[in-house]
């Protein structure tokens, strides 16, 4: 086993308050803890010998050709002989005194000498004090004003903003049922992943959305969460309680608990709202399936929506303080004689500034093709009336959906809005909604579970604001 340890101070900034300057100091480690013919194992560790760090950076040039080939515990790149890994979202807080490791696998020719400069988040590791490299302008917090939705909707789409990542023990063809909080200033999203065998969750966090397609994903069966069939999350935080909640689909109506969004290991096992399958779901499901859990709260109860593929909306309900227990049976809120006019992926908000509540639901078009119709409510457990909710006149299709250059997906399917807040309450501001939502190829066809399904984000551009 050779050794190549390296020791060497830094004067960074402190990356938790933009804009403000700190002559803290760190060391990094750097030792080879094996080598062979043509590869060899590093390990590092950065430890943080002055004020707190909340995301972190490490550079370094390699000074004979050597190229990572894999990495843990960060998120690594490589362009030439420049190599950077960052954190990988879970470990992104070193606290002073504190310090953070990962490891890589790398390949060699001739010879590997140990890197001799490093840089932490931008600043030169030479042991005198420097100021920060500006970190990017962070994407404004999500509270919008209020005002009132229109009867028609524009938008304006992203190109795919998240993508699935495979690692050696997840092969994942597609990423999928986005939901999407901003805490802490760091948007924090939660997915469905899914290949040929089967689904399983999936957690990222950035500050700005041209970090997505970079950020860390950390897959959700390493923690409480567990293997198996889990799909569909929905996350929150219920104040009442001083918990987040990760609802989701199992085969039943499940939920996760953690105090620490931000990391993802510490969500609970599974819990289920429902013994089983209720009766009014097993009389109506046909030959669907049930699916797409939904929790939202108002002052008063909790309400469980979920849908069944076969043109059924169902609704229960239990109250704030007996949340998560006590739900009722189900009674049907919305259903059509045509499944596909009411199939999937339903979304209730609280629109902030009225008495009003927002239904977006999943559709198949006669072109066969995923877009969301929608209705307004003045409570959470009323009737349903129709805003946008047809082909012609549709809330999010692709027909009333711009792209920069040839659109990358024509269908629009199951997402997330972008809150005004992260309660229970699920409250969304009518100015500039902003949708999470999933697309693919449109060439793409075959086996549904292995579909290249990649995340985008859809912008509102007809405000009535």
């Amino acid at each position: 086993m050779l050794a190549a340890p390296l020791l060497l101070l830094a004067g960074i900034g402190m990356l938790n308050a933009p804009g403000a300057q700190a002559a803290v100091a760190c060391r990094v480690g750097y030792t080879i803890t094996s080598q062979w013919n043509t590869g060899f194992t590093a390990a590092v560790t950065i430890d943080n010998l002055g004020d707190a760090v909340n995301g972190w950076r490490l550079a370094w040039s390699f000074g004979a050709g050597q190229q990572i080939t894999q990495a843990w515990n960060g998120s690594a790149s490589q362009t030439g002989a420049s190599a950077t890994v960052s954190d990988a979202g879970y470990n992104a807080a070193i606290p002073p005194g504190g310090s953070v490791s990962f490891g890589f696998n790398g390949s060699w020719t001739g010879s590997n000498p140990a890197p001799t400069a490093f840089s932490l988040n931008g600043v030169p590791c030479t042991g005198t004090p420097g100021s920060p490299t500006p970190t990017p302008t962070p994407t404004p917090t999500p509270t919008g004003g209020t005002g009132t939705l229109p009867s028609s909707f524009r938008w304006h789409s992203s190109g795919t903003l998240i993508s699935p990542r495979s690692d050696a023990t997840h092969n994942i063809a597609g990423i999928k049922d986005p939901s999407v909080v901003y805490y802490n200033g760091k948007w924090h999203v939660f997915a469905s992943t899914a290949n040929s065998s089967g689904y399983n969750l999936v957690y990222t966090s950035f500050t700005d959305w041209s970090q997505a397609s970079s950020a860390p994903q950390y897959y959700l069966d390493q923690s409480g969460i567990g293997t198996g069939y889990r799909a569909a999350p929905e996350v929150f935080y219920f104040a009442p309680q001083n918990k987040w909640y990760l609802v989701y689909q199992t085969g039943n109506a499940s939920y996760s608990t953690t105090s620490d969004i931000s990391d993802p290991r510490s969500w609970s096992a599974p819990r289920n709202f429902y013994s089983g399958m209720p009766d009014i779901i097993r009389q109506n499901i046909g030959n669907g399936y049930w699916v797409d859990m939904w929790v939202i709260c108002d002052n008063i109860n909790c309400y469980l929506f979920s849908s069944d593929d076969n043109g059924h909306l169902y609704r229960s309900q239990t109250t704030v303080a007996d949340f998560p227990n006590g739900f009722s049976q189900p009674v049907i809120a919305l259903q059509d004689s045509n499944k596909n006019n009411v199939f999937e992926a339903s979304n209730v908000y609280k629109v902030k500034g009225q008495n009003q509540y927002l239904l977006i639901v999943e559709a198949i078009g006669s072109d066969g093709r995923r877009y969301f119709r929608s209705w307004t409510s003045p409570g959470i457990g009323g009737s349903w009336t129709p805003l946008a909710a047809s082909e012609s006149n549709p809330f999010a299709r692709a027909s009333n959906v711009t792209f920069d250059g040839t659109p990358w997906t024509k269908d629009i399917s199951h997402g997330e809005m972008i809150r005004d807040g992260d309660d229970q309450t699920l409250t969304i501001s009518p100015c500039n909604i902003r949708y999470l939502y999933q697309g693919l190829n449109p060439g793409a066809g075959g086996d549904y579970n292995s579909l290249p399904w990649r995340l985008g984000l859809l912008t509102q551009t007809n405000s009535t604001c």
